[in-house]
Order: structure tokens, then sequence, then C-alpha cells
């Protein structure tokens, strides 16, 4: 098999969320790989401060949860510039409280944010990827897409959702030359995950649990993520590649 396989030379990749955390770190391994990269973020200064980082040429600073400003952004930057061939859909949030407990308002943030951000822009990407008979969307979902922990219902249940709606995007749009897959991060040192990696009980807890006894680094998402945005996954479709250290493996 030639290492050519996961260039990724000449061709366009789209990531929501990348001014900082998983989504920054998968920004530059696509353009090291040889993506052209286009960041994406709701903060334009924390996108310029990213660009400057990453020696991105593209930013799109865009609501995601706006269905119609994501079809306008697309649009617009598909016809003045140019094909996104790869989309990583990686935009999320996480609210912690018991379920009980759990405000109506940040359930519904939750939804917006999690699942109406994958269903926007894969839309809006996919129409013009059908258009051309190929492209790749990989949609971040996680370690909570299988697996539920106490605190965190709303978000498990979005994270079950982009799991699905995967698997959707692949029974619609596998038949015009799309690939539509889904990373699974376990836990990750991210801004997302600050306040559990600064309580030593629970990375304690996490370190016992892990068969691989730690924390993942955000540079360890890379590969899946060059493997499903290159020719080398052209008929791996529907599919959740977990990437946690072997926690969905263990009891």
């Amino acid at each position: 098999m030639s290492i050519q396989l996961f260039d990724l030379s000449g061709k366009r990749a789209l990531i929501t969320g990348s001014s900082q955390g998983i989504g920054h770190a998968l920004a530059n391994g696509l353009a090291a790989a040889g993506a052209e990269i286009i960041l994406n973020g709701r903060d334009e200064e924390k996108l310029k401060a990213a660009a400057e980082s990453l020696g991105a040429r593209h930013t799109l600073a865009f609501d995601a949860t706006d269905h119609d400003a994501v079809r306008m952004a697309i649009d617009t930057f598909e016809a003045q510039v140019g094909a996104i061939d790869i989309l990583v859909n990686n935009a999320g949030m996480q609210h912690r409280m018991p379920l009980e407990d759990f405000p109506a308002d940040a359930f519904e943030r939750l939804l917006k944010t999690n699942v109406s951000t994958v269903f926007n822009v894969g839309q809006a990407v996919a129409r013009h990827m059908i258009k051309r008979g190929s492209g790749k969307i990989i949609n971040i979902a996680s370690v909570q897409t299988a697996l539920a922990r106490p605190g965190i219902a709303p978000y498990t249940a979005t994270k079950g959702a982009v799991g699905n709606l995967t698997k959707g995007m692949t029974a619609d749009w596998a038949k015009y030359g799309l690939q539509c897959n889904a990373i699974a991060p376990g836990y990750f040192d991210t801004p997302l995950n600050a306040a559990l990696v600064a309580d030593p009980t629970f990375s304690a807890w996490l370190e016992k649990r892990t068969p691989a006894g730690r924390w993942g680094k955000v540079e360890e998402l890379v590969g899946a993520c060059i493997f499903l945005s290159s020719d080398a996954s052209s008929f791996v479709n529907g599919h959740v590649l977990y990437v946690d250290g072997g926690i969905t493996a263990s009891l």
C-alpha cells in the first residue's frame, strides 16, 4: 500500500470550531498532510489568532447553529474560492449538571451546538459534494456516543445523535460518492475538559478506568482524521472510530 493513499495535497478541508482544542489540532494535522485548511469559529479574534498560528489562508466566521448563515457562508465560499473536499464537524460544547436539575435552556443549547451544527454544515457542504460526486465528512462524536456517565446525560444524548446522524448521512449520500464517518474521542486534555483535568480525583479514576492508563493528547486524533479524509478510507462509510485508549473495550 502506497503512503500516497494518505496524501491530502490538492484537497481543501473545513474544520468547524477550529480556533482551539481538538479542532485546532485536527486542522494542524490535516495541513501537515497537505490539505489547504479553512478555519471556522464564532469569535473572529480567536479565529484570526488560530489562522496566524497555523498559517491558514482561509477563515469562515459563522455561527454553525444558524442554518441560513451556514448555507450562505458555504455557498459563497464555494462560488468565490472553490470546492470544499473535506468537512470536519467539530463544533461542540459541554454542560455538567445532574439530570434532575438540568436547565431546559441548557439542554436546548447542547442540542443546537452538538447536533444542529452537524446537520447544518453537513447539509450545506454535502449539496456541493453531491454535484461533484465525491467528498469526505467526518463528524466528531465521543466516547459518550456509546457510554454514559453521571452528570452529562444531555451531552450523552447529543453525541449518540451524532453517531446515528453519521449513519444517516451514509445511508443518503454514499450513493453519490461521499464517505461519512465519525471519530469518537475518549478523554482528552482539552479546554472542554479543563475542569476534569484539574480534578485529581477524577484523573485518578480515569487512569484506572482506561486500559492505556492516561488522558489522551489531541495530537493522537490526527492519524484517524487523516485516514478518514484520504483515499485510504474510500470504502469506509458510516463508521464510528473510537480513539479512546481502550475505555470502550474494557469494564
